[in-house]
């Protein structure tokens, strides 16, 4: 029989023991905080029908996403969450309250170039809040402060939250007669960070169909920046000429002032003109989330304001505001920095039992106790060398090692080990119980990142 050698698809991401308890580390800090803002959780299937999910495709979705027929029926995989979402909202709405909040980690598939940090198959967190009718602006600031919270208790200090606001874009170009281009102008823009302003401007007059003067008008605009109430105050300057305009820099101003009331510091967010969002779903307020010592990444979080998403599914107005963690690239950035806190444990379980006699009764149901008190709790019934038995568990990272003998079961006791400091004592299996959880209380004391 010719075998087959093993191999990972290119932009595909498949992590070791260890690294994967990490990223589920992460994934449970989401959750937790997540669910601190009153959000619920929710699950979308991966595939769906592709005109549901290009509904309002075109662009760059359209290119990116992965399609395919099974039968007769044409199917994509999900590029994103938000878009599901919307389906999800508009076909259950009857049984939802609003505003309906929602979390949802899970995993989208791009079609795009795999490169460092980038991947084809990767983990979004998402929240979304979806309203009635209306939404209040307050979600607009309270989304990008949840992700502030999220960043800090994970142990990230060195980040900012760019916000900025698509009606501000829209009414910018209408003043320059430039309605018609808009779409195309903030996808070209959108892209600042990763071809510089050189590229952009030729984009803008090649491939936009912009005058010289016009794609200048543009950078320049930009290109305004400072601290937030200098950007806002140079805004003011363009006030009066666009009613879109003018409620979009309403918006914005909005939002960086309730920003700072739900208490993120002006380090970590700034009004940025540059951020548009490429998806064509985007209506109001915009963010991107960028690692300030790692600009070369982009975004690793990003998401906005949407008004007009679900029409495509349904006659009710549902507007939303969400955000969006691109967790595989940002887990990626984090392991390759060095930036996660080794000294937190990531093994995949907190004690391990080694009997020490032919009858396993006792050993059984002393795992059984364990874990009732919420100890992670190894059976070894391998029959190895003892030597071997303690280079797995070594190599598993776990701490502790129990061995349980005729003479431990007849004082009614147990030999605990610290396989890390290689310390070792008989005590009762109440007294280990109590060891152990003590320990993993100090384990989780720290942040999961350095």
């Amino acid at each position: 029989m010719e075998r087959i050698k093993p191999h990972t698809l290119s932009g595909f991401m498949e992590l070791l023991p260890a690294p994967q308890q990490q990223m589920e580390s992460i994934m449970d800090v989401l959750r937790t905080t997540y669910s601190l803002y009153g959000f619920t959780p929710l699950d979308t299937p991966a595939i769906e029908a592709a005109d549901v999910l290009l509904a309002k495709g075109g662009g760059e979705t359209e290119k990116q996403i992965y399609r395919f027929t099974k039968g007769d029926a044409d199917l994509a995989l999900r590029f994103d969450l938000t878009v599901p979402l919307a389906k999800y909202v508009a076909l259950h709405y009857n049984d939802l309250a609003f505003p309906f909040r929602r979390y949802q980690i899970g995993k989208v598939y791009r079609g795009e170039r795999a490169q460092r940090g980038r991947f084809r198959e990767f983990y979004q967190a998402d929240i979304d809040i979806i309203g009635d009718g209306k939404l209040s602006i307050v979600n607009e600031a309270e989304i990008p402060s949840i992700i502030y919270k999220t960043f800090t208790t994970l142990g990230l200090k060195r980040f900012q939250i760019r916000v900025n606001n698509r009606k501000i874009l829209n009414g910018f170009y209408a003043m320059q007669g430039l309605t018609e281009q808009a779409g195309d102008i903030m996808r070209t823009v959108d892209k600042l960070d990763k071809i510089g302003p050189e590229k952009v401007t030729a984009c803008l007059i090649d491939d936009c169909g912009l005058t010289e003067a016009q794609a200048e008008e543009i950078l320049k605009f930009i290109s305004i920046s400072g601290k937030n109430a200098e950007v806002l105050a140079a805004l003011e300057g363009y006030r009066g000429q666009n009613d879109t305009f003018d409620l979009g820099l309403d918006e914005l101003r909005a939002v960086t002032r309730y920003l700072a009331a739900f208490g993120v510091p002006e380090a970590n967010f700034a009004v940025d003109l540059t951020i548009a969002r490429g998806l064509d779903y985007y209506t109001g307020t915009v963010y991107e989330t960028t690692l300030i010592d790692h600009p070369e990444i982009g975004s690793v979080c990003s998401g906005g304001r949407y008004d007009n998403l679900a029409e495509y599914y349904t006659e009710k107005q549902l507007p939303g505001v969400g955000i969006s963690i691109g967790l595989t690239r940002l887990f990626y950035v984090l392991n390759e920095q060095n930036m996660l806190n080794d000294a937190r444990r990531v093994s995949p379980a907190d004690v391990m039992i080694f009997p020490m006699t032919e009858d396993l009764e006792a050993a059984i149901t002393l795992a059984t106790e364990l874990r009732t008190q919420g100890i992670r709790t190894q059976l070894y019934t391998e029959n190895k060398k003892f030597k071997q038995k303690i280079q797995y568990a070594d190599k598993l990272g776990i701490p502790y090692a129990i061995f349980l003998g005729e003479d431990e079961i007849a004082q009614n006791a147990v030999s605990l080990k610290d396989l890390r400091k290689g310390e070792q004592l008989t005590v009762s299996a109440e007294a280990a119980a109590d060891m152990i959880l003590d320990d993993m209380a100090d384990n989780l004391k720290g942040t999961i990142l350095k």
